[in-house]
């Protein structure tokens, strides 16, 4: 497969879905051509702080900086097709409804919109506040997903990694990728 993936990690709280999101990818490599990361200060102080360990630096795909305006998918004619921001801070939200390009993560999410291509903003706040709101709403009109970190629990998660795997799976069928996971009524 041809796909090419951009996964945007800011600092959010939620950093389970992001390890669980690169582990999974890095199982599924055959349903994906490339696949680039985007992890920001406050991210990587996130997950330490959740995680207990400095682990994003392990994975074997390519990293960019925030400010790096010549990665590939910092422009349309590098055909990323899907991008997924987990977690997604709600600031980083505003500036992309906003269509505010000042770091390479709304950078690529503009060209993802603008190139009518995949995003998925996996937003972990709560509660929302009618900013939130309007521009959840501003995203979704511009053709992107909202996929709030919400665990479904039909599947009778028992651990914390089960539980974040309901999101987490939601995302990965949100692209389109092939995956083994709960479904509902088999």
């Amino acid at each position: 497969m041809n796909r090419k993936i951009v996964i945007a990690i800011t600092g959010a709280s939620g950093s389970i879905y992001a390890r669980q999101l690169l582990d999974k990818l890095s199982v599924i490599k055959d349903q994906w051509q490339s696949l680039a990361i985007i992890i920001t200060d406050n991210a990587k102080t996130v997950w330490k702080t959740e995680l207990g360990n400095e682990n994003y630096n392990n994975y074997p795909f390519d990293t960019y900086s925030k400010n790096d305006f010549n990665a590939p998918f910092a422009s349309g004619s590098g055909q990323y097709d899907t991008m997924i921001i987990v977690p997604c801070s709600m600031g980083t939200l505003g500036r992309i409804a906003t269509g505010i390009s000042n770091d390479l993560i709304t950078r690529a999410a503009d060209v993802i919109l603008k190139e009518r291509r995949k995003l998925v903003c996996v937003v972990r706040d709560t509660p929302y506040n009618l900013i939130h709101i309007r521009n959840m709403e501003a995203v979704t009109l511009a053709g992107g997903i909202i996929c709030p970190a919400t665990p479904s629990f039909y599947s009778k998660p028992q651990t914390p990694e089960d539980i974040a795997a309901t999101v987490t799976d939601r995302m990965l069928d949100l692209c389109g990728f092939k995956i083994k996971t709960y479904r509902w009524g088999e």
